[in-house]
């Protein structure tokens, strides 16, 4: 269990999530046939991973469109059959790691399909943990590299288990075909990726411009806060734009004005976070609307839209205090 974000603490009338400190549980459940799991972490061994036998990618069979898959003929695979389509050139996935990949999934008896992200047009980012995704897609998906597409037939087993998934129209017998365009992989060395901006404002913060997966510095000038929200670009990527009511996945850090002593750091404990901007202190959710993905962010948040006078207690943030972060936007969700 993960220790819980300080991000996630609000204020006034804390309102308690379900997770600790981690992942937007009501993104996963957008839709309940996705493959995130609709019960408790299996008890099931490691299945035995084989090449076959997978039902043929009948059109839209470049990655990134939508595929036709036929039905499955005969009998399916007892073990986990996994195949690599087209062979990409990325990163290599890693159990843990989050992965952001477009996907179709049907039922091998009757090619039923009971979801998809191409028709939303929102490719999906979930980890790769015990928990958090059928084990299927655990195991299958762990040695690929992004750019790859990857056809998998999931037995019961390492799916939705003897309970099925009765909203989505899967039975406990049901064996689960999906194809999975595996678009990137992130992890807890990942970091920003765009053009460094020019920091030439004396009064602010400087951000370091690593991009080596280690946390940047930030250097803290000894000058007067600002008494207003400051969000600016250190590093400027290329990816679409955050929006108001989005959820990210993030490396950050933060540290305070007063002493700039660390609080807290994904770098630190050494797992990225995911949330709802709607989720998190004000400061953030202002600063972090309208950049774009791959962004490195300072934010420097005064207290008005940080913790003001009531802090997460045992955080080490004294009461109004002003709070300078930097962020890493790897993924919108």
């Amino acid at each position: 269990m993960r220790r819980r974000s300080l991000l996630l603490a609000v204020p006034a009338g804390l309102v308690t999530l379900a997770g600790c400190g981690d992942d937007d549980k009501s993104e996963k459940a957008k839709s309940s046939s996705s493959p995130s799991p609709s019960a408790s972490a299996s008890s099931a061994p490691p299945p035995k991973i084989v090449d076959g036998p997978l039902p043929a990618i009948t059109a839209g069979t470049k990655f990134g469109e939508k595929p036709t898959v036929a039905k499955g003929s005969g009998a399916p695979s007892k073990d986990l059959a996994v195949r690599t389509v087209i062979a990409g050139n990325g990163g290599t996935v890693a159990e843990n790691d989050y992965i952001q990949a477009n996907y179709l999934g049907q039922v091998w008896d009757t090619a039923k399909v009971f979801d998809n992200s191409y028709d939303r047009k929102t490719s999906l980012v979930i980890q790769l943990a015990q928990g958090g995704i059928i084990d299927g897609w655990r195991y299958g998906l762990v040695g690929k590299k992004a750019g790859s597409r990857v056809e998998m037939a999931v037995p019961p087993t390492w799916g939705y288990g003897k309970q099925g998934n009765t909203q989505a129209g899967i039975k406990g017998t049901d064996t689960l075909v999906f194809v999975v365009d595996i678009e990137n992989t992130f992890n807890a060395k990942s970091s920003a990726k765009g053009k460094d901006v020019a920091q030439n404002d004396a009064a602010l913060p400087k951000v370091g411009t690593n991009t080596d997966g280690k946390a940047p510095s930030i250097a803290v000038p000894k000058a007067k806060a600002p008494t207003k929200l400051v969000a600016d670009y250190v590093i400027e990527g290329d990816g679409e734009e955050v929006k108001a009511d989005s959820s990210v996945l993030v490396q950050y850090k933060g540290v305070l004005w007063d002493g700039g002593k660390e609080f807290d750091s994904t770098y630190s404990r050494g797992q990225l976070t995911s949330f709802s901007l709607q989720q998190v202190v004000k400061g953030w959710g202002q600063g972090l609307t309208g950049k774009k993905v791959g962004s490195r962010v300072l934010i420097v948040v005064p207290p008005a839209l940080g913790y003001g006078d009531n802090p997460p207690s045992g955080s080490g943030i004294a009461k109004d205090s002003t709070l300078v972060f930097t962020v890493d936007i790897l993924a919108k969700m």
